[in-house]
This record gives structure tokens, sequence and C-alpha cells, in this order.
């Protein structure tokens, strides 16, 4: 019979603490919230041994048990609360052995929660780089738990770190043998009557609580009067105590460092990633050499997808005859050629470029690269009111907005994380990327500029409006905004690194898999309302028409075939779809958009991407005759009433520029909402995106007419 214990991964943000969650828990990974937060909580199976199976808890990466983020304050909650049912049997350090003296303060911390305590040394090829030495026997005699070398992007150690986890257990070996730190004598006694006021596992969690009980959320209002009382009574000083417990710690960690550690040269030896940051973060060639990785990103998608995506295309246009030369007429054929795999055809397309974009961004992750981009850009941010930290939701951005609004809870000021999430869905997200393409093989050349790909750079031109006017719109916020708290962008540069391929393919298929079943779900619901919409009206309009086209056939017999398709047409102007368009449509005309690009902007504020999948439908409807045509052929032939195409330049660069601004998603107003705890910021959102989209629009489509 297996048994199963939880165990929690923590350590300094960039220690490896992710690679080795993957490492322990291969697929059998899950995420969720921790109860009453958004934050993200990790978790998954591991088997340590065949009689111990282990429940793994990623907890977000922190410095030190006191938190200065949401993220952090998690952290310090689940380790410090005795009933908190994340709470842990067992606390993996993960330490990075090139910076051990910072690595073992957090450490030396949870020691002192008296939680059983395994360390596991990462980064120990970059160490050695450094010309530092560790003594593991040595280290682990003086910090009095077990410590393991690992290495978990190649999968070694692992097998040690198991069996040391297994012997702990085993052992009943629950804490470690003595205080890092004698808590008592730092404080006073009186901070044992709060550890046992509290019910608590240790003197220096008793310490925490009395740091932040206001802000925990383990206690009930008699526990903080009683706590604030005891604090007053001993004339407790906060910063004064924890200043002198961190000088304490590091006192003793020095110790051990001497005896344990020992380096080539007082200092530092120059690494390649040092000698790589030379050029990387140089003010000039730095900020080039990142407008080429981007320019290289956005020629790649159009670039690398073309083929891959001419194969679905045809793919589902041959599917499509095929159902159209078996089935007999009729509405199950209609529902099923013109409604679902009209929908479905129109976003499978694009999942080559989506997993592409994924797989590039993970790249940019794995390598290092993401983190020097925050410190390159931190005097850009600055200068709107933002800091370095506001880049990673920024780019995260160009994956999806609701993901990315929930990173900005790293960034510790208030004004800053608002205005960052306020201004993040102005970064083109995957979502307007079906959209940028078709309208882009619509409207521009497929040509070169010299060697570069004119599509490719209208594409990169998308990505930079959308990011330059998110800071124009932060630097306004910024005046308007009144906090007077201000912050440091603070922050460690991972070494640079290979790829994990193995880790970019998964990223990019499981991204693709949640794109296609989370978009899949939404499109399937809207194409098959969308069918209905579009196949049925008012039966008084629809008879109407039925009888006047039938009398024109009557009267003009060798026209028959041109006075079907002319049917179809009108029957979609006069169905539900085509009214609630027509309605719409004195709004939108003077951006260059017909009826039928007003359904789809109505449609796509349930998702961006449903814009591609309303198109086909309303098309496959309208031209039920031509099943086997791909949706850009349709488009490309569709005319207005006075026999002008419906895409022209202008309109498609003013449908563009609409997509670039507008707030057309349901989930990340709802994720703004859930962030702020108000519906203000994201009725604000809203309004603003879309005044600025709308005016955008208009004068894209003045311009170019």
């Amino acid at each position: 019979m297996q048994r199963r214990f939880t165990i929690a991964l923590v350590g300094n943000p960039n220690s490896g603490k992710s690679s080795l969650f993957n490492a322990l828990t291969g697929l059998n990974q899950k995420v969720g919230n921790f109860p009453g937060v958004t934050v993200d909580k990790k978790t998954g199976s591991s088997t340590i041994t065949d009689s111990l199976t282990a429940q793994i808890i990623d907890l977000p990466g922190t410095y030190s048990l006191y938190p200065k983020s949401a993220d952090e304050q998690v952290t310090c909650e689940v380790l410090l609360n005795p009933d908190n049912t994340d709470r842990p049997d067992m606390v993996v350090v993960i330490a990075d052995a090139a910076n051990l003296k910072r690595n073992l303060l957090f450490c030396s911390q949870i020691m002192d929660l008296k939680i059983p305590v395994v360390i596991a040394l990462t980064m120990n090829d970059i160490a050695r780089k450094k010309g530092i030495s560790i003594e593991l026997a040595g280290l682990e005699r003086m910090m009095g738990v077990p410590v393991v070398a690992i290495n978990p992007r190649k999968n070694k150690g692992i097998g040690q770190l198991k069996k040391a986890i297994a012997d702990v257990h085993a052992s009943g070996q629950k804490i470690a043998a003595a205080e890092f730190i004698d808590t008592v004598a730092l404080t006073g006694s009186w901070i044992l009557e709060i550890k046992q006021l509290c019910k608590l596992s240790s003197a220096y969690s008793a310490l925490h609580t009395a740091c932040n009980y206001l802000d925990v959320t383990y206690l009930n209002a008699a526990q903080r009067i009683q706590i604030g009382a005891l604090a007053d009574q001993a004339n407790f000083h906060k910063a004064k105590v924890q200043a002198e417990e961190i000088m304490q710690r590091y006192q003793r960690i020095g110790h051990i460092m001497q005896q344990c550690v020992v380096e080539d040269s007082p200092l530092k030896r120059s690494i390649m990633s040092e000698r790589i940051d030379k050029l990387l973060l140089h003010p000039l060639w730095g900020n080039l050499v990142l407008l080429v990785v981007l320019f290289l990103l956005f020629q790649s998608i159009f670039w690398l997808a073309e083929y891959p995506m001419d194969w679905v295309e045809a793919g589902f246009s041959y599917v499509s005859g095929w159902l159209g030369d078996i089935l007999p007429e009729g509405i199950v054929k209609d529902i099923l050629i013109n409604g679902l795999l009209a929908g479905i055809s129109g976003i499978a397309v694009f999942i080559p470029q989506i997993m592409l974009l994924f797989g590039f961004i993970t790249i940019l992750e794995d390598s290092g690269y993401m983190a020097r981009i925050s410190f390159l850009t931190d005097r850009l941010m600055r200068s709107v009111g933002l800091n370095g930290r506001s880049v990673m939701p920024l780019i995260s951005g160009m994956a999806c907005a609701v993901p990315a609004i929930m990173a900005a809870r790293t960034i510790q000021n208030r004004k800053e994380r608002l205005i960052t999430i306020m201004v993040t869905p102005l970064m083109s997200c995957s979502a307007r990327l079906p959209v940028y393409t078709i309208l882009i093989g619509l409207v521009i050349p497929d040509k070169s500029i010299w060697i570069f790909n004119l599509q490719g750079l209208v594409l990169m031109g998308l990505y930079l409006l959308g990011f330059f006017m998110a800071l124009l719109v932060a630097w306004v916020l910024h005046i308007f905004i009144k906090v007077k708290e201000r912050t440091f962008f603070l922050m460690e540069l991972p070494v640079y690194r290979a790829p994990r391929w193995k880790n970019v393919g998964i990223t990019m298929i499981e991204k693709a898999k949640i794109f296609v079943l989370d978009a899949g779900k939404v499109i399937m619901v809207i194409s098959l309302l969308l069918w209905a919409l579009a196949s049925f009206g008012p039966p008084g309009r629809i008879k109407a028409v039925e009888e006047r086209y039938a009398g024109l056939k009557q009267r003009f017999p060798n026209s028959a075939y041109q006075l079907d398709k002319d049917l179809q047409t009108a029957k979609l102007e006069n169905s539900f779809a085509g009214i609630m368009g027509h309605g719409i449509e004195p709004f939108i005309s003077p951006l260059g958009y017909d009826w039928k690009i007003g359904i789809a902007l109505i449609t796509s504020f349930a998702a961006r991407e449903v814009f591609v999948g309303t198109m086909a439908t309303l098309y496959s409807v309208a031209d039920d005759d031509n099943v086997d045509a791909t949706l850009r052929d349709k488009m490309r032939s569709a005319q207005r009433a006075d026999g002008t195409p419906v895409y022209t330049l202008a309109a498609g660069l003013s449908l563009l520029v609409f997509y670039v601004f507008s707030m057309q998603c349901m989930s990340t107003l709802a994720i703004v909402k859930r962030e702020t705890q108000s519906w203000v910021y994201p009725l604000v959102q809203f309004v603003y995106m879309f005044v600025i989209a709308y005016l955008s629009a208009f004068a894209m489509y003045q311009l170019f007419s």
C-alpha cells in the first residue's frame, strides 16, 4: 500500500526550482489556485520509492520569509500556517551553488520553522566555471540536513535526491538538530507566548507571526489583539529585529562558507554569460540585438509556418469537398459543412503559427535572454511610470493576456502593478495572430523588400504598435494615478544556457492543445449559433425573398444558377445575423467595414480568434456551392453591392489596427476584475481601448482610401 505525503519545493527565483519540479513529476502535473487567492498552484505526483508516493507542490520563488509580493506572501503562508491544507511534511530547498551564501539564508530560515529539510544543490557546473568548489559532506554536517548535488535539466542526481528524501522520511528525522540562530535570545521570552497562543511549531514561526500579524490569514481577531499587546509591551521593533536576525544568519553562514567552500580567487572569474552580457546589455548594441531578435521571430512565423498552413488548409478544403459530394442535401449537410467544419477550419489553419510563437517564447525564456529583456528595458519602463518587472507581463501578453495579468502580482508597487494590468491587453496576444495573418495575406503583397518579407515586416509592425501604445497609455495613467510609493528594480540574471529542446517541444504541443481546445469550444458554439442565425430569419422576410427569386427564375430561366447564388446572399442578408449586421453597419461603415465584418466584430468579443471562424461560417453559408474554396479565396473575392472589393488595402489596414487596440476578450476583463477586486478598472479598460481602436481605425481608413 503506497503512502502519500507532501513535499514543497522552495527556493530563490532562477535557482532551478521549476526544472526540478518537472523532473520529479513529469506529466503528472496540474495547475490550480491556492485557496482564497489567485496565485497559481502547481502540484504533481512523484514516486519516491516503491512504497512512497509524494505530492509535490512548487511554491512561488522568494528570497526570504519576509514577503514583498503576493506570490511571496503565499509561500510564507503555506510554510508558517500550521493549519494550511498545503503545509508540507518536508521541504526541498533548491540552492544555487554559484550563489550559495544568499541561498543558504532562505534555507536557514526554513530550517528554523522546524520542518524537515533536504537541500538540493543546483548550478554546480556554473559554480565550477566561477572557480567555486563545495565540500558536500562538510556542508551537510555543518547545516545539519542532507545536501544533494543535482542537475534537473539533465536529470542528474534525481535518484540520489529521492533516496535522501526517503531516508529522512523513514528515519523519522523531523527537524534539524538545533536552531540556526537563537530566536528567544534575539527577541525575548515573550515570543514563546505567541508560539503557545497560536499553536505554532517553533519560536521562529512565532517571530514571523509577530512581524506580520495584521496581514497573515491564519489568526483570528482575538489573537491579533493579544499579539499586538505583547509586541507593544516588549517594545518590539520589527525592522530592528529583522536586521539583527539577517546579520546573525549571515555571520554563521559566512563561517560555514569558510569551512566548506573554496574559491580560486577572491574575484569571481569572468564566465561566458558575463562576456555575452557586455554585448546584449549594452545601451546601444543590446537594443539593436533585441530588435533583430524580434524581427527574426516575426519573419519566421510567416516563413516557417507557410507550408504546414497550406497543408492544413488544403486538407480541410478536400474534406469539405468530399463531404459535399457524398452527403445528401439537407440540414445535416448544411450544419456539418457550413457550420462545424467551416468554423473549425478557420482556426485550425493557424495552429502552426501559434506553436511557433510559443516555441520562440519558450526558447527566449529557457536560454536566459528573456530576463535580459527586462533589464534592458527598465529605463524605458521607468520613463512611463513602470519598471523592469513590468516587461515580463507585457512580453507574456504576446502569448495570452490572462496569465500575463496574473504575472503582474510580482510587482511590489501597487501603482506600477495597476498600470501594468491596465496596459497589458494592448500587447498582441496569440488570439490576434489568426486575425493578423488572414488580413495581412489578403491586403499585403507577398513580396520581399531586399531580403525581408513584407508581410513579416507588417506583422512585426503590428506587435510594435501595440507595445508603443501600451507605453503611451502607461505614461498617461502614470500622470493621473497618484501613489507616492517608490520601488527599485532588483533582478538576478540567470546564466545563459542552451534551450531544453524537449521542453520547447512539449510546450509547443501543450499550448497548441490548450489553444485548440479552449478556442475550439468557443468557436464550435459560436459557429453553430452563427449558422442558425445566418440560416434562419423572420419567416415573413425569408418567404418574401424566396417568392421574389422564384419569380425571377421563371422570367429569366437562363440565369437560374446566378439567381440561386443571389438568393443565398439575399437570404443571408435577411437572416437574423444579417439583420444584426445591418443594424450596426452605419456605425462601422466609416471604418470601411461591411455588415459581415460587423457580425464578426460582435462575436469576437467572446474571443478575438472567433473573427476567423465567424467569417468562415458566414462566407460558407453565403456560398455553399463552392465548398472546396479556401476562406482566403472567398474573402478575396468578396464584393460590396456596388461591385467594389470588401477587403481593400484601406479596409484591411483599418481592421488590423482595430484589432491591435480593441479589448475583445471577455476572459481578460474577468481576470482584470479578479486581480483589481473592482469592476471600475475593466470598464475603464474596455472604454479607453475601444475609443483608441475606433479612432485609429477611422484615421487609417481615411488615410489610405
